[in-house]
């Protein structure tokens, strides 16, 4: 006789409960926005504003009770996880799942010319420096830091380049091996909180940077007027709306078929490099998530080439509305599970950090977008800072206030970075695991991310290095 499961069980109910309260939260934050005339002219993601929300709620009530809102009995009733911890798995999947959504898209056959290629390419190469340079300044800080903080980590501070350049999904994902790994008591938390600072880093350095070139003339902030058109919706050829299978199913379908093959891919992989690397390699679930959703539209083309597939079954538009869910979860879950007290002791070192990060980010990009693309110069900038502060949504909600029908190639660019970007950034990820290992390898890292750095950028400006250089040549 099997005991079964009665769903009057509390058992039963504390992830519902959880997602509810969550998705409450999201709502809240839209509420505000729409309701609040500082937030509505703000650009502070929806996402953003109901994570801060869950986390005040959170934090009264740790002072109320003694014991974080997201902790109480209610949330992780007869499960052995918190309520705290089953927002960072949210977290840790969302990102996955949102990497998976937007590379199932279809790109389309459009025709890139040389100038095109150059572009995607040099942003790519910026991403991936604009990351060393948060890095570099990060391990600067805390390695400093330490010797007045000694419980400190001093490669805590890679985790601004994860926080900032990649978000609240790696931040996260970093902190936690840092945490479990290397004994950085509050290590989540702490890549968490830079995440969170970077979502209004993004938003309080791009109203600034439209405030000023608004009051100069060299930009014109111009009304969303982006629609929505059945062309948009659906291309031609795609499996209907509506059949027996819905559409929307099929798209979810696909995305967590490649999220099994994710799993079977990183549960190998760990197996094979042994237990020391194995958390590693399931920090890289994005990445390799990625790389199976690559694998499956390959294999979805070649049936359409064998004919043995007649119609397309991927959809741009529902594909789009899967990853702006999963990084909404994401944003808000990974703020509401920052736990205050575990950080107290780093408060200074995260704002002296933040406050750093945005700033040479702010110029490295703004360099990089006068000198490498200057025909659409405020563009690139707004869409490359808003993405490397935040993520690639946050750069997309400063682009569209100047460009909100995508014209220029700016929104192009933030897209297809992406594949030179993984292939470029793929050593940053290895550094940051060697990187707390001791003192020793803290330094190494630092010094291979300076050479890094400095040969990326050879590479991004070598039109202008060797012009210089042959110039001076034909004078000689």
């Amino acid at each position: 006789m099997s005991s079964g499961v009665s769903f009057s069980d509390l058992s039963v109910w504390p992830v519902i409960i959880l997602m509810g309260v969550v998705l409450g939260g999201l709502m809240i934050g839209n509420v505000l926005k729409r309701a609040i005339p500082f937030l509505r002219k703000s650009l502070i993601p929806v996402s953003v504003i109901g994570g801060l929300v869950l986390l005040l709620i959170s934090s009264v009530c740790k002072v109320i009770t003694g014991e974080y809102f997201f902790n109480l009995l209610i949330f992780g009733n007869g499960t052995n996880l918190s309520g705290i911890e089953i927002l960072e798995i949210l977290t840790y999947h969302c990102l996955a799942v949102g990497f998976i959504a937007m590379t199932l898209r279809k790109t389309g056959s459009k025709e890139k010319g040389k100038g095109r290629v150059k572009d995607v390419l040099n942003s790519g190469i910026t991403t991936v420096n604009t990351y060393l340079l948060q890095g570099i300044i990060g391990i600067a800080v805390t390695t400093i830091a330490s010797f007045f903080l000694p419980k400190l980590l001093k490669a805590a501070g890679v985790l601004l380049s994860f926080g900032f350049g990649q978000g609240t999904g790696q931040a996260l994902n970093y902190g936690s091996i840092y945490e479990n790994d290397y004994g950085f008591v509050g290590g989540k938390t702490f890549g968490l909180t830079i995440a969170a600072l970077g979502f209004l880093a993004a938003s309080i350095g791009g109203i600034i940077y439209l405030s000023v070139h608004k009051r100069k003339g060299d930009i014109v902030i111009r009304e969303n007027v982006f629609r929505l058109n059945s062309e948009k919706v659906e291309d031609d050829n795609e499996i209907p709306m509506v059949e027996s299978m819905d559409k929307l199913t099929v798209q979810l379908a696909l995305v967590v078929i490649c999220y099994a093959i994710t799993f079977g891919i990183m549960y190998f992989l760990g197996k094979l490099v042994g237990d020391g690397l194995r958390i590693t390699i399931f920090g890289f679930n994005f990445l390799l998530g990625t790389l199976s959703a690559v694998l499956v539209k390959a294999i979805m083309e070649l049936l359409k080439k064998g004919k043995v597939m007649h119609r397309d079954y991927v959809n741009n538009f529902l594909l789009s509305r899967i990853a702006g869910f999963a990084f909404d979860i994401m944003i808000v879950a990974g703020i509401g599970a920052i736990q205050i007290d575990l950080i107290k002791d780093y408060w200074l070192v995260l704002l002296i950090m933040a406050l750093l990060g945005v700033l040479f980010t702010y110029m490295y990009v703004r360099l990089v977008s006068a000198k490498l693309f200057r025909s659409y110069m405020h563009e690139e900038f707004l869409v490359m800072f808003g993405m490397l502060t935040g993520t690639a949504s946050t750069g997309v909600i400063l682009l569209r206030e100047i460009d909100p029908l995508f014209e220029t190639n700016a929104s192009d660019n933030v897209v297809y970075q992406t594949f030179p970007a993984i292939l470029l950034g793929f050593p940053m990820m290895l550094l940051a695991a060697f990187c707390p290992k001791s003192d020793t390898s803290t330094y190494i890292t630092l010094a291979i991310m300076v050479a890094y750095f400095i040969v990326l950028n050879i590479i991004l400006f070598r039109a202008q290095i060797f012009k210089k250089r042959t110039r001076s040549e034909e004078k000689q």
